[in-house]
């Protein structure tokens, strides 16, 4: 079947046959039909990638054949990204429908040219919901007329905290309209807005709900805490024509990882939510033209992403909602391509693994981390191949021939191949050289790949790093303001100590996370640096503080203030820190991107 056997009219299949699309996909066979002749309400669930876009705009713009004073559809999606996209999708559509006029309202430009430019007459509106909000209460925008609104990635406006944003928008839109919701997920939340605005809206699952792209290998690698930035670079370096999506959890982190990489010689850019709209265009600009490599991103700044053949997602965390790993995934294996979605966790997040492996209905492969030869066979095949590839300019090329071959003329073949890769490549080895293995070992990982991934984290040396502190007189134990509820774990606190103070992992001794505070030992030698460095310290927008305790390390974790202490029974120490510090236990996660595994320079294309 093709789009003109679906009754929109030849001015709109004309203009998606100029985008070069030819066959519906199953959510636009679904959904085209039944929106262009029911004015029904509808529910469309389908993953991000699967053509959603067109399945809601191309009859939107069928709908419109006069030129419109106030709009008739209005467009509602989380991010300025997304809006953009959307807006310049309804604008091909609508190619040779002028009268379908779109606006794109967001947070972060001119807001007196968007009112102008309503004002001016417009037919759709694309917007997000702070914006469009700002708009209604200015009294800037009419929804009188408004025949249809589109609820796009409804899920995550709602985890976004939209919901009373909507519900004011919605409850500004005529009664009799149709809603069209749109989403990858069908959390409850969703769920409520189906039943508060809509009126036995037709449901059209692609999939099972909330199912995961067949099309995209899932994998997961096992490493500690402190090897995580590590092995990310050595998935970077196992996949040379990579071009992909990093998610991290917090802004800090997206912006320490990108200029971290950036420093290295890798080809990243940031992106988040602190950016200025000039900034996150030139970013994206940079990331669509191929110009990097690597998109380092939040989970908000990402939405709304729509670039073509990214071969790569890469969890550098796992998002705090599991669900929103859905999103994640989504931006690989667009258009009926294939990807990979690589996830890396510490010893203690297996669970988490189960729960959105559920979620999406697919298995996750466990994978190791490919070790130093087998990044450096990979590197030195891509190299040749690049060599091999390029284009001799014979005739620019030519006069410097003689001089060349003059110059190595005392050098055999085999010596010339060897120094020019050695030229190129030396780098590699120098690195990978004392290069060791960033797996977590089995007993660290609490039992076999498949369990429950919450067993007692060890350090190296196969101690407890609570039991070695409860005995060091030359560590200082300190109060943090922030626990468990925040979504800080013994991870998160270790990377924003040694971030902020430049020390060590192993000289941060026995962590424990309460449910609304924290404690954690380091050297006395450390403690100042400790207290002027990472005292307001942000984690995930809120200010970390912390304190000496009075008491020395003893799992009492009691703390000075003022002229009282607060001393053992509220901390808690061993009895009560339990499975969730596992005694302090750093390890973390990290990835490969290769099913090979860590010796073999064998690999699946």
């Amino acid at each position: 079947m093709t789009f003109n056997d679906l009754g929109l009219r030849s001015q709109v299949v004309k203009a998606v046959t100029d985008m070069g699309f030819e066959q519906p996909t199953p959510i636009q066979l679904e959904a085209i039909p039944h929106l262009l002749k029911s004015k029904s309400d509808f529910v469309g669930l389908a993953q991000t990638g699967t053509g959603k876009t067109a399945a809601f705009g191309l009859p939107l713009v069928n709908r419109i054949t006069e030129s419109q004073r106030y709009p008739k559809g209005l467009i509602i999606c989380p991010t300025r990204e997304l809006c953009l996209q959307i807006a310049k999708d309804i604008e091909n559509y609508s190619k040779y429908e002028r009268n379908a006029t779109v606006e794109a309202v967001y947070g972060g430009s001119d807001i007196q040219r968007q009112i102008k430019n309503i004002r001016n007459g417009v037919a759709i509106i694309v917007a997000t919901p702070g914006r469009l909000v700002d708009l209604i209460k200015r009294k800037a925008i009419q929804l009188n007329e408004v025949e249809v609104v589109v609820l796009d990635e409804a899920d995550e406006m709602l985890n976004m905290g939209f919901k009373e944003d909507l519900d004011y928008i919605l409850s500004a839109t005529p009664n009799e309209k149709s809603t069209w919701l749109f989403s990858a997920t069908m959390p409850a939340e969703v769920a409520r807005i189906g039943k508060t605005y809509m009126t036995d809206p037709l449901e059209v699952s692609i999939g099972n709900k909330n199912e995961g792209n067949a099309n995209i290998d899932h994998i997961y690698f096992s490493v500690k805490e402190r090897d995580r930035y590590a092995a990310l670079k050595r998935l970077i370096d196992f996949n040379p024509k990579i071009f992909g999506l990093v998610f991290c959890r917090t802004r800090r982190e997206t912006q320490q990882v990108a200029e971290k990489l950036a420093k290295e010689g890798y080809s990243a850019e940031a992106i988040h939510g602190d950016l200025s709209q000039a900034q996150r265009d030139r970013v994206m600009n940079l990331f669509r033209s191929r110009s990097i490599q690597l998109l380092v991103a939040t989970d908000v700044a990402a939405r709304g992403i729509d670039v073509n053949d990214i071969t790569h997602v890469i969890n550098y965390n796992l998002p705090d909602e599991v669900e929103n790993y859905t999103h994640r995934s989504g931006r690989t294996a667009r258009a009926g391509n294939t990807g990979e979605s690589l996830v890396l966790i510490n010893t203690r997040e297996k669970y988490k693994i189960n729960q959105i492996e559920k979620i999406i209905n697919q298995k996750f492969a466990y994978a190791e981390i490919p070790g130093p030869e087998a990044i450096c066979a990979i590197q030195l095949e891509s190299m040749i191949n690049k060599v091999k590839a390029t284009k001799v300019n014979e005739e620019e090329i030519a006069p410097f021939i003689p001089h060349i071959l003059a110059d190595l003329e005392d050098l055999s073949k085999e010596e010339v191949i060897k120094k020019f890769v050695s030229a190129e490549f030396n780098r590699f080895l120098d690195y990978y050289k004392k290069a060791g293995d960033l797996n977590a070992k089995a007993s660290d990982r609490g039992g076999d790949d498949r369990d429950s991934g919450r067993g007692r984290d060890r350090d190296d040396r196969g101690s407890s790093r609570g039991r070695r502190s409860e005995t060091d007189e030359n560590k200082q134990r300190f109060f943090v303001s922030l626990g468990d509820k925040d979504g800080l774990n013994p991870g998160g606190l270790l990377r924003i100590i040694c971030d902020a103070t430049g020390l060590k992992s192993d000289t941060i001794g026995r962590i424990d996370i309460m449910p609304a505070f924290s404690f954690f030992d380091a050297d006395k030698s450390d403690a100042d640096k400790i207290l002027a460095q990472v005292q307001g310290a942000d984690f995930e927008g809120k200010s970390m503080n912390i304190e000496k305790t009075q008491e020395k390390s003893s799992g009492g974790g009691g703390r000075s203030r003022g002229g009282g202490s607060r001393g053992g029974s509220r901390s808690g120490g061993d009895r009560r820190s339990g499975g969730r510090s596992g005694g302090g236990s750093r390890s973390g996660g990290s990835s490969s991107s290769s099913r090979s595994g860590g010796g073999s320079s064998s690999r699946r294309r």
